[in-house]
């Protein structure tokens, strides 16, 4: 499962996400996950999704996968937020997109520097 480490490393930014915009708005950051569950939900939708995306091999470090994953999980997020019951204020949207968008393809672009600066022999396939 070579999916799952990226899978596992989005899903705690999800979790770091949520934990920091409660502890924001002095809400008790201990309850992160009713925050976050909408999120998690979208994420897995988001990285089922990416799974189709032609081309072989998929890499779920790509910035091609992080951009259909950060779209899903900030749209499906919000949307099964509302459809619960929750809201989801345009303020919140754009906060949300950004954090994400930093969280999610963030760490792509890092581990895209990263094989880029080895040695060509010692890249990951």
């Amino acid at each position: 499962m070579r999916f799952l480490p990226a899978f596992v490393l989005d899903a705690l930014f999800v979790l770091v996400f949520a934990a920091i915009g409660r502890a924001s708005h002095s809400e008790d950051p201990a309850g992160f996950l009713l925050t976050a569950w909408p999120f998690l939900v979208a994420l897995v939708v988001g990285h089922l999704l990416a799974l189709l995306l032609p081309g072989r091999p998929r890499r779920p470090w790509g910035m091609l996968w992080g951009l259909v994953v950060w779209i899903v999980t900030v749209a499906g997020g919000m949307l099964v937020r509302v459809l619960s019951g929750d809201t989801a204020a345009v303020p919140f949207i754009i906060v949300a997109a950004i954090t994400l968008g930093v969280f999610l393809l963030g760490w792509r672009g890092i581990a895209a520097l990263v094989r880029r600066r080895r040695p060509r022999g010692a890249q990951l396939e």
